[in-house]
């Protein structure tokens, strides 16, 4: 072919052409349908969330943001808010009986937390494995978690009898322990409260160590093994290094649960005796429905929710300087 020839042969050309073949023919029109089919059904995976995004829009995003506006005003019930600013957040944390409420939910939550992740990881070890029996026993270790609340506390209640004759009393009594008043005693009511809260908060850490623990490396314990290793020192140095990630989420988890209690507090004591187990959320509680001051129980509301907020992205930012 002649250099003149070259020049007039088009780009692409026939099929004997040696330059780059250009697309089949249909494959743009083709690709560009697919392309199209595609971006066409970008909305579906949203219409089949639409029914739950509404809910938790009218149900809990709606009240959150009206619950902010409430905090900066003084509310009054048909007769019109009145916009205050911050006094009612000067008021929350210039109160001492809220500094002692959050003082005894940081107690709560802490002992909660570290409780039912110790408890969790343990039934989780003695749990793990293959077997119907196994199963049996997960479902009935499991069931604290499915069990109503007011079933919990009602039934903690009634353990928790300060006589004699009740029943956790009757059990130190046979180890040589007095009575003690439990839920009822100043002293001791915080600790049983947690101890509740650690009973039905622990089955559920179990069931995600056990999700955990199904990919830590079985031939790890092996070489730990071979290396004398004892198990106690298998659990510490391999089991605990390859739960690291399932250890921060459950952290996460169980601290927001912590900081978040109401139910059991006020089922059991509400706040008592003597204010000994009144919580950030009972105390908004009782300002916001008993006192009728909406405005101070919305500031105390917003509070927890950003001890919540920094809590979770601090443990978020830790997590990340570790994986790096």
């Amino acid at each position: 072919m002649s250099l003149d020839q070259v020049k007039r042969a088009p780009l692409g050309g026939g099929r004997g052409a040696t330059g780059p073949a250009g697309p089949p023919d249909g494959a743009g029109a083709g690709g560009r349908r697919r392309h199209s089919r595609r971006s066409g059904r970008w909305w579906t995976p949203w219409l089949f969330l639409a029914p739950a995004l509404l809910l938790f829009l009218y149900f809990k995003f709606i009240p959150m943001a009206n619950a902010l506006t409430m905090s900066f005003q003084e509310v009054q019930p048909y007769l019109g808010n009145r916009w205050v600013g911050t006094e009612n957040y000067v008021t929350v944390l210039g109160s001492d009986g809220f500094r002692e409420a959050a003082w005894h939910t940081v107690v709560l939550a802490a002992g909660q937390t570290a409780g039912s992740m110790f408890l969790g990881l343990a039934l989780a070890l003695l749990m793990e494995g293959q077997g119907r029996r196994i199963g049996i026993v997960r479902s009935a270790a499991f069931l604290p978690v499915v069990v109503p609340i007011a079933v919990v506390a009602e039934l903690w209640r009634i353990m928790y009898h300060p006589t004699e004759d009740g029943m956790l009393n009757s059990v130190l009594g046979l180890v040589g322990f007095g009575p003690s008043g439990f839920i009822n005693d100043p002293d001791s009511s915080l600790v049983s409260i947690m101890l509740t809260g650690i009973w039905r908060g622990a089955p559920y850490d179990m069931m995600i160590f056990l999700a955990g623990l199904a990919s830590v490396d079985r031939g790890l314990y092996e070489a730990a093994k071979v290396d004398g290793a004892s198990r106690l020192q298998r659990v510490w140095h391999v089991t605990v290094p390859g739960l690291r990630s399932v250890f921060s989420i459950l952290f996460i988890l169980a601290a927001i649960r912590g900081l978040r209690v109401f139910t059991e507090v006020f089922l059991l004591t509400n706040g008592g005796p003597d204010g000994s187990t009144e919580v950030v959320m009972t105390l908004i509680y009782k300002l916001g429905l008993e006192q009728n001051r909406l405005g101070v129980g919305a500031a105390g509301a917003v509070l927890l929710f950003v001890m919540t907020l920094i809590l979770t992205i601090v443990v978020h930012l830790v997590r990340r300087r570790e994986s790096k």
